[in-house]
């Protein structure tokens, strides 16, 4: 016999309900008109609800920028459970939901699950082009926006691990998605019992709360530390697939970083090919860039291991490369010189100083943040011989950089060749 429960209402107060308050997270001071992030938030225990109606009641008090008020939302979800369950509904260990499935790193973390056997639920936003090709590959795909934590709880019905992949996009306020909707996401996860939540984070986050983004997701793993769910929290420095997650993030209305929407490959690789400008700075930022196939293989080796539990890992590549090492290995493989147009970070500096003047382009100024981390010789790589050591992992079957531009130079330049082929045959019949 089956009954019908309202599953969750979320940021109001119940009578019954025993907060408890943590002051969570208070970075240094910092110039940035981020650098207040803190916040408060109440968290109760539920368990002895679960088996019959609850009412799982989570507030959160955030304070993001002079600007931001506490988004008051009541929501309501609704799934069939059995009488005779306790303390809850069990759900398989393999289903899983995937929030921001459609991104460079969460359409590679969807294909890997669905290979190993997983039931692949996606989160996806309404949008004018449906990701198809999710459902395509065998996943189910569930609209929802973390923007409108109304949404959220009902996408979250029926599952046990929550495997978190979303970034804001590149015209929305930062706090949008990655502050305030990552905490009413954890939030909603915690009311409905998720098993098991892995965050996505930036390698050397703790360390620059001058940057926006990375100063977010510190905070984010202290919240969802403190939450009391079972995580796993992954640190990645690079994807050559996109690059520097930040980098790219920071400087996206900047013409010149345009092209790393294709990532190393489209930023470097084919304006040489095409003989077109390669841009590039002078920083001396070393940046340890990983395929986001490996990320995948490694994130769910971690997650099948039952002995890691609320750990932090850091992912990196084998070596940790600068700008202009990237575009010498293209040109390289290439087998013709790049023409490079340097942008100082100086002048990125001085772009980000101007625009932070305006109100209208805070935004703009918030994104070139990462300046202040490419000036500082920061490297974005880590060790990795314990995390191989413990996930049971052979560090040469992760690809190189090296290797993965080799296979796109070798399999671009035999196609041109095959091209140029089959151009010559077609002029002599002609």
């Amino acid at each position: 016999m089956a009954s019908r429960c309202s599953s969750i209402a979320l940021f109001s107060h119940v009578a019954t309900a025993t907060p408890h308050h943590h002051q969570l997270c208070q970075p240094k001071s910092s110039s940035s008109r981020h650098a207040s992030l803190c916040w408060r938030r109440s968290l109760s225990r539920y368990d002895h609800l679960a088996s019959a109606i609850p009412l799982l009641t989570l507030t959160s008090l955030s304070s993001l920028g002079r600007s931001y008020i506490p988004t008051v939302v009541t929501c309501t979800a609704q799934t069939a459970i059995t009488t005779n369950l306790a303390p809850g509904t069990p759900v398989r260990s393999t289903s899983i939901l995937v929030v921001g499935a459609t991104g460079t790193l969460g359409r590679q973390v969807v294909r890997w699950a669905l290979d190993e056997g997983y039931d692949v639920r996606c989160l996806v936003r309404p949008r004018p082009a449906p990701a198809d090709f999710l459902r395509d590959w065998g996943a189910t795909v569930v609209n929802a926006d973390l923007s409108k934590p109304e949404t959220i709880p009902a996408t979250l019905v029926g599952i046990h691990t929550v495997i978190d992949c979303a970034t804001g996009r590149p015209e929305e306020p930062i706090k949008t998605v990655d502050w305030e909707g990552k905490v009413a996401l954890i939030q909603c996860a915690k009311a409905m019992g998720i098993q098991k939540y892995v965050f996505f984070s930036i390698h050397n986050c703790d360390k620059h709360p001058e940057v926006p983004l990375m100063e977010i997701k510190y905070c984010t793993e202290k919240f969802l530390q403190d939450s009391g769910l079972s995580y796993i929290i992954i640190r990645l420095c690079g994807f050559m697939q996109v690059g520097h997650p930040v980098k790219f993030w920071s400087c996206s209305f900047m013409l010149m970083f345009l092209k790393s929407l294709k990532g190393l490959i489209g930023q470097y690789a084919v304006p040489i090919l095409e003989d077109k400008s390669v841009w590039g700075t002078d920083a001396p930022t070393r940046v340890a860039y990983m395929d986001t196939q490996d990320i995948a293989r490694l994130t769910f080796i971690a997650l099948r291991n039952e002995k890691i539990n609320r750990k932090l890992f850091t992912f990196a590549g084998p070596r940790a490369w600068t700008t202009q090492e990237v575009i010498t290995l293209c040109e390289r493989l290439a087998g013709q010189d790049a023409n490079v147009t340097t942008v100082p970070v100086s002048v990125l500096r001085f772009t980000r100083q101007l625009t932070r003047c305006f109100e209208w382009t805070n935004d703009v100024a918030d994104r070139l943040a990462f300046s202040e981390v490419l000036s500082s010789d920061t490297v974005f790589s880590a060790p990795m011989t314990e995390t191989y050591d413990l996930l049971g992992v052979d560090a040469k079957k992760i690809i190189t950089l090296e290797k993965y531009l080799q296979d796109y130079f070798t399999n671009i330049l035999k196609k041109l060749k095959d091209l140029k082929a089959q151009s010559k045959q077609s002029d002599f019949y002609i």
